[in-house]
Order: structure tokens, then C-alpha cells, then sequence
């Protein structure tokens, strides 16, 4: 009887590329000179802040309340000149998770379909609104403005090495099924008798680069502490960005603008 296979078959190769590409693209994305890409991050990342705060602070029953919400991430997409797919292909990956947080609400609640379609729209925009802060921000200045706000280095360094990880660990998947595929060409996989000593080498390989990589930080000075050398000085325009913004995002809390919207247009059409 042959040994069965586990599911990394060779095939799968150019999806493990394809994921170390997408996981760098919106680092890529963020080094584009766009408008919004030269604001200042602490900027940025406040006015992030507020919208996410204003936005969670919503009732379970309120839907029309979040239409406004949309605009801010949709006006970032158009001025940033960011793609639209890879956005909207990482926001489809955490959807899952949230239908399985909300799917029984209508189970439990007289008027479970609306909250669950609340928590879909509150989810959606925050996923979003935040692969739109990374699109146009970029890992490393985003750790800039939070040092800035004075986040303890130690969150943002620990931030900063776990993306980087994840990296480190793809990479070494991707080399290691390479080199399974030449020593078994005639096999479409991983044999079940070698899962164990394939992971355990993965992780292995994976801790030996991270250990290289922190000496090679070492080598340059690395203390412990974060250092940024990027823009320091927030400019008016900084400030017009977060206050405009705020404003926007304070007003929709409080007034339902598509119900006003509505009696204002219906007063004339009468």
C-alpha cells in the first residue's frame, strides 16, 4: 500500500512564492509618491486611531450610521493609487472568521440578522481600513510613528521581528520543498513518514536565519531599541489631514448623515 501524501504538494510551489510576494506587496505598495504616501505616519496612523474608535462605537443595530465610514477608505484607495484586488483578496481572507462570529446571532436575537450584518460591515471597513494604513504607510514608519507616541520599543520591536519571521519562515518552506522535489521528482508530495522530520527542520532552518539576522543587527549596533530615520517633522498639512478627518468621522457619530440625507431630499422632491 503506498504512503499517503500530505497536502504541500509540488505543484503547490508557485503558491508558496505567490504568498511570499503578497506578504511584501503592501510594503512595495507603500513605497509608491503619492499624496497621501508623503504625509507624515504619525499622522496617518491617529487619524486611523479616531476612525477605528468612532466606528466600533456603534450599537449592534446600526447599519445606515456606517455608510459615511466607507467614504475615508475609498478617497485613500483613488488618491494612493493602490490596487483594488490584492486589497479586496486579503479582506475575503478573514471574512470566514467573521461569519462564524456573527452567524448565530440570529439565533439568540429578534433581530440577529442585523447585527450580524452590522458586524460584517464594522469588520469589512476595519480590515480595510487598515491594509490601507500599511499600503500607504509601510511596516517600518508605521513602527516610526508608534515610537513617536511613545509605544514601548519592546511591543514595536516585537511587531517589526514577527512580520519579518513570517518571512524568514516562508522562504525556508519554499527552499525546502524545492530541494524535496529534486531528491523525489517522481512523487506529487510529502510523504506522511516524513512530515515530522520536515517540519522539525523547517523550524530548525527558520530559527538558524533568524539567528543570523540578529547578528548581523548586532554587527550593526543594534541595541535593543528602535530607531527610526525617517521624516520627524509633522507639517500643516499633517495636521489638516488629521483634524479634517477627525472632524468627518466625529460628525457621522453623532448625526446618521444618510437618514438626514434622505429627509433632506425627500423635502424636495415634495
Amino acid at each position: 500500500m503506498p504512503t499517503p501524501f500530505i497536502t504541500i504538494r509540488i505543484d503547490d510551489m508557485s503558491k508558496i512564492v505567490d504568498s511570499i510576494y503578497n506578504i511584501r506587496l503592501l510594503d512595495d505598495l507603500a513605497r509608491k509618491n503619492t499624496s497621501i504616501h508623503r504625509l507624515h505616519p504619525v499622522s496617518k496612523l491617529l487619524t486611523t486611531i479616531v476612525y477605528l474608535i468612532m466606528l466600533v462605537s456603534f450599537n449592534r443595530y446600526e447599519i445606515s450610521g456606517l455608510l459615511p465610514f466607507v467614504f475615508y477608505p475609498m478617497v485613500l484607495i483613488l488618491l494612493a493609487e493602490l490596487p483594488v484586488m490584492p486589497i479586496f483578496k486579503r479582506l475575503l481572507m478573514v471574512e470566514p472568521m467573521i461569519i462564524g462570529i456573527g452567524i448565530l446571532n440570529p439565533l439568540f436575537d429578534p433581530r440577529g440578522w442585523i447585527t450580524f450584518a452590522s458586524i460584517m460591515t464594522k469588520s469589512g471597513l476595519t480590515v480595510t481600513v487598515c491594509l490601507v494604513l500599511v499600503s500607504t504607510t509601510g511596516l517600518d514608519k508605521i513602527a516610526q510613528a508608534l515610537r513617536a507616541l511613545k509605544v514601548p520599543s519592546i511591543f514595536v520591536l516585537q511587531l517589526l521581528l514577527t512580520f519579518g519571521y513570517i518571512s524568514v519562515l516562508i522562504e525556508e518552506l519554499a527552499r525546502m520543498v524545492r530541494a524535496y522535489a529534486l531528491r523525489a521528482p517522481q512523487q506529487k508530495g510529502v510523504r506522511l513518514k516524513d512530515c515530522g522530520s520536515f517540519a522539525g527542520q523547517l523550524l530548525l532552518r527558520t530559527l538558524d536565519r533568524a539567528q543570523r539576522v540578529y547578528d548581523s543587527m548586532r554587527l550593526r549596533g543594534f541595541n535593543g531599541e528602535y530607531h527610526s530615520y525617517g521624516k520627524s517633522n509633522i507639517t500643516w498639512r499633517d495636521i489638516l489631514y488629521l483634524i479634517a478627518w477627525s472632524l468627518f468621522f466625529i460628525t457621522a457619530r453623532m448625526y446618521d448623515i444618510p437618514a438626514l440625507l434622505g429627509l433632506m431630499f425627500e423635502g424636495v422632491s415634495n
